[in-house]
């Protein structure tokens, strides 16, 4: 009976050392994903609408500069 005590004494001893710290979980990252801009169709833009009004709103704007010099 002692034999067998002994027996499962060392038995527990070695296997606590034999789990300790838990099994290694390894994790895979995912990798990102390409993210492609959709490709332009070649018109305007409100952009470039925007930015044409406000060139002509500044060509008017000198144009109508009266400085009285004349």
């Amino acid at each position: 009976m002692k034999k067998l005590a002994a027996l499962v004494a060392v038995a527990s001893v070695m296997s606590t050392a034999a789990f300790a710290g838990g099994p290694v979980v390894v994790e895979v990252e995912p990798t990102p994903g390409v993210v492609v801009a959709p490709a332009s169709s070649g018109s305007l833009g409100a952009g470039a609408v925007v930015a044409g009004l406000a060139g002509l709103a500044l060509v008017a704007a000198l144009v109508a500069n009266d400085s009285g010099d004349h």
